[in-house]
């Protein structure tokens, strides 16, 4: 399972300047450049991550949601996080990161805020 690829689907949200990305499998070292050059090139207000099929997230993966929060803030853009997982929030607590996210139970939810 962690070793298992990450892939990311892309789709327009329900209101304009919204862009939802899907991930699916561990946001780990190994996978953590394709999630960064996803999020980078990203250029919309409000950038909806579905975490729902994201199992685990490491050091690395934590680091690289740390940066896409940075850049979006410094942008004076939004990001928002969409059913991640205990294990993942876990994680985001033990670092002391959580707060810095919006989470919601679902994109829907996400694209009204």
């Amino acid at each position: 399972m962690l070793q298992d690829p990450l892939t990311i689907s892309d789709q327009p949200g329900s209101q304009p300047g919204q862009r939802i990305l899907t991930l699916a499998g561990p946001l780990i070292l190994p996978n953590v450049f394709l999630f960064q050059s996803t999020v980078r090139s990203d250029q919309s207000q409000n950038l909806i991550l579905d975490f729902s099929k994201v199992p685990y997230a490491d050091s690395a993966g934590i680091g690289a949601l740390v940066g896409a929060y940075v850049t979006r803030q410094n942008s004076k853009r939004r990001l928002g996080l969409v059913g991640v997982c205990q294990r993942v929030r876990d994680v985001l607590k033990v670092t002391h990161v959580e707060q810095l996210f919006h989470f919601f139970d679902s994109v829907q939810a996400a694209e009204q805020n």
